[in-house]
């Protein structure tokens, strides 16, 4: 067989073919080992003559190879088309199109901020420290030394190293480690997590958020912390929230005291909720002790005075969102976080 007329068959064939069934048939047409063209004028190479054998048989093996090599892109050529066609088969172009879903920020993130704005629009920094700390500036520096009946208020979690490392129990020590690289006067809030050993119930967590502050100028009084901690709640909760002083004990602040506002489901009349006594307990404070300045390097008689304070996000949040149970915030349960 003239091996030109051959070539010019299989590629007018190959041309014509429409379906992957057909390219298949195409093939064994041409290269299947029983009946295939070319394959025959291999087998045949025989019977020619020595002169012409190697011509002939060099022109069919590469044609043979050029054709394996078109069948191939003929192929992938098929393959596209269905998938293609496939595809717009079930593309309805006149459709709407779907609303993209955006996520949105976690509810502790969210009051977070809202903290940090308003502490922010009043003149405090904001002051980071690491979550796993020494023994020194979590407990030591805050006037608890090893022996202190204190630190029983705290169930901390301790990690087995040489230097009594721990996971923060509260970000107390962020205010120590400013005092320690920084000069009064100062001005800051310090966020963060926190971390206790304690029974998980609706109201306790073995993690959770605190912001803390701190205030160390001249002249700085309970008078100051109360006009500032009335303002922020305020803001927070509403205008018409008020704030009460009661005397608490903490080691670090002389004198300490807790600070309740009127609760903000009664206003003040009582309810359940507050139990009658139309206030809520929100957050611990006190002015600073003397011993926590001696602590981070401060001369004691430059007479520089302060307040610090803390507060858990997360209870903050909670009667303004009216969450009952903090396990809620960490059980990432998307229908509970969709409402914020």
């Amino acid at each position: 067989m003239d091996i030109n007329k051959l070539k010019k068959q299989a590629i007018a064939d190959l041309e014509n073919v429409a379906s992957e069934s057909a390219l298949e048939q195409m093939r064994l047409k041409y290269l299947g080992r029983k009946q295939g063209k070319l394959t025959a004028v291999l087998r045949g190479l025989k019977n020619i003559k020595s002169t012409e054998k190697a011509k002939v048989g060099k022109q069919t093996n590469i044609f043979k190879n050029k054709l394996l090599e078109l069948i191939q892109q003929k192929k992938n050529k098929l393959a596209n088309a269905q998938d293609h066609s496939s595809f717009t088969s079930s593309l309805d172009i006149t459709a709407p199109g779907k609303k993209q879903e955006q996520g949105h920020l976690h509810i502790i993130t969210q009051v977070l901020q809202d903290i940090q704005n308003i502490f922010s629009s009043m003149g405090f920094s904001i002051a980071q420290g690491p979550d796993i700390e020494d023994d020194f500036h979590n407990f030591t520096a805050l006037n608890l030394p090893e022996d202190h009946p204190a630190r029983s208020m705290w169930d901390t979690f301790y990690i087995k190293s040489k230097n009594k490392l721990l996971l923060r129990c509260h970000t107390s020590p962020v205010q120590i480690r400013h005092m320690e690289n920084n000069q009064p006067p100062l001005r800051i809030i310090a966020p963060g997590r926190c971390f206790r050993y304690e029974s998980i119930d609706a109201t306790h967590d073995i993690q959770f958020y605190q912001v803390e502050g701190l205030m160390i100028d001249k002249n700085i009084s309970i008078s100051n912390f109360k006009g500032i901690i009335s303002e922020f709640f305020k803001r927070f909760y509403g205008k018409e929230t008020k704030i009460r002083l009661r005397p608490s004990y903490f080691p670090f602040v002389e004198p300490g005291f807790e600070i309740d506002i009127s609760c903000i489901f009664c206003h003040g009349k009582g309810c359940k909720v507050c139990k009658k006594t139309g206030f809520m307990e929100i957050m611990g404070a006190g002015m600073v002790h003397p011993n926590v300045f001696r602590a981070v390097g401060y001369n004691v008689k430059d007479n520089w005075q302060g307040f610090a304070f803390g507060m858990g996000v997360e209870r903050l949040a909670m009667p303004k969102y009216k969450i009952n149970d903090i396990r809620l915030f960490y059980e990432n349960d998307i229908r509970f976080l969709r409402q914020f």
